[in-house]
């Protein structure tokens, strides 16, 4: 689809068409950026949006106990001087 660039002001804008508006999520705001020369508009994102789903899915991993060695060791016993 093209659309036609208008005079506003001193910027340009385009007419997007309200089945694109619909079929996008577009509210009142939108979010505009620039990748590999090609102009990306996508709805509004809130701060961290997402993010629970993705560490959800993540799973829990490895607990963090087990990534630390037991303390004391025979390192901490023998060869470290206090």
């Amino acid at each position: 689809m093209k659309a036609e660039l208008v005079r506003i002001g001193n910027s340009r804008g385009i007419r997007i068409p309200k089945p694109l508006i619909e079929q996008c999520g577009f509210r009142e705001v939108v979010e505009l950026r620039v990748e590999n020369d090609r102009l990306i508009i996508s709805p509004e994102r809130k701060p961290r949006q997402g993010w629970r789903e993705a560490f959800r899915a993540a799973g829990t991993g490895t607990p963090d106990d087990a990534m630390l060695p037991d303390f004391p060791n025979a390192f901490d016993d023998e060869e470290w001087t206090w």
